[in-house]
């Protein structure tokens, strides 16, 4: 007997057709960025509207003890939106307001995301792969998890039907992948832009980029060489120049 749920595996792809809209959905402020910022900045450039979503406030980002959480959850948003702005223009940055640390992958947040996707009704959503092996930040997995569950309520119409009209996107593109199965190959312009919009989150210089607070040039040119190297390597394990990684899930 034929197993008709069995499905072999695809072979590995790249580039999907510019997409007319996308939801970016990231744990943190600076999470998209990392993830898929040069894709972003790339299909803006082709035209398309982004919209992205930051779950968690941001404000456990950083090494200092003395830290003010409350000014670094305000500080943070704004990095976010300059960087939202450095890749795709006038964005929509929606910020869902968890506690950095203690987002989870419940009622509401799937709730949350699942207005998103049909407010915006996005042709690709992006977000963290939950299934990451050896993962230690919990928002990442709890982001990731969220995403996929509102992915299958937000198409579903007897699912919260209070939220609007469903919403089935084309693609769901996972960074951070375990298992990448798809690259977006992009050139110099998406990559300064990427380094750009992570360079706006000044807050996370220091713990995230190892650039201190005296913005030292041989740190920064450093910090930069990282981002292309990371791309070149990705871009090469799928026969490209420059790439980001993901896993490609069509059948939403």
């Amino acid at each position: 007997m034929t197993n008709t749920y069995f499905h072999s595996p695809e072979p590995p792809s790249t580039n999907l057709v510019t997409p007319g809209r996308v939801l970016a959905i990231g744990a943190h402020p600076d999470d998209i960025e990392f993830g898929a910022g040069a894709t972003l900045a790339k299909w803006s450039q082709g035209g398309t509207e982004i919209a992205f979503v930051i779950m968690t406030d941001g404000s456990k980002g950083t090494w200092d003890p003395e830290a003010n959480t409350l000014n670094l959850a305000v500080l943070r948003q704004g990095e976010a939106r300059k960087a939202a702005g450095t890749i795709a223009g006038s964005s929509t940055v929606n910020f869902l307001g968890w506690t950095d640390g203690e987002l989870l992958a419940n009622d509401r947040s799937v709730a949350q995301l699942c207005f998103m996707i049909r407010k915006f009704r996005p042709n690709v959503v992006l977000g963290h792969d939950p299934w990451k092996r050896y993962r230690l930040h919990p928002d990442h997995r709890a982001a990731g998890f969220a995403t996929t569950d509102a992915i299958v309520a937000s198409r579903d119409p007897h699912f919260l039907p209070e939220l609007g009209l469903h919403h089935r996107p084309d693609a769901l593109l996972l960074f951070e992948a375990d298992e990448p199965n798809h690259c977006e190959a992009f050139g110099e312009v998406a990559l300064r832009i990427k380094i750009e919009a992570l360079l706006c989150h000044r807050s996370q210089h220091v713990s995230s980029m190892e650039i201190s607070n005296l913005g030292e040039d041989e740190e920064l040119r450093h910090f930069k060489e990282t981002v292309r190297s990371a791309s070149e390597r990705t871009g090469a394990s799928f026969g490209l120049e420059l790439g980001e990684s993901f896993r490609l899930i069509r059948e939403l």
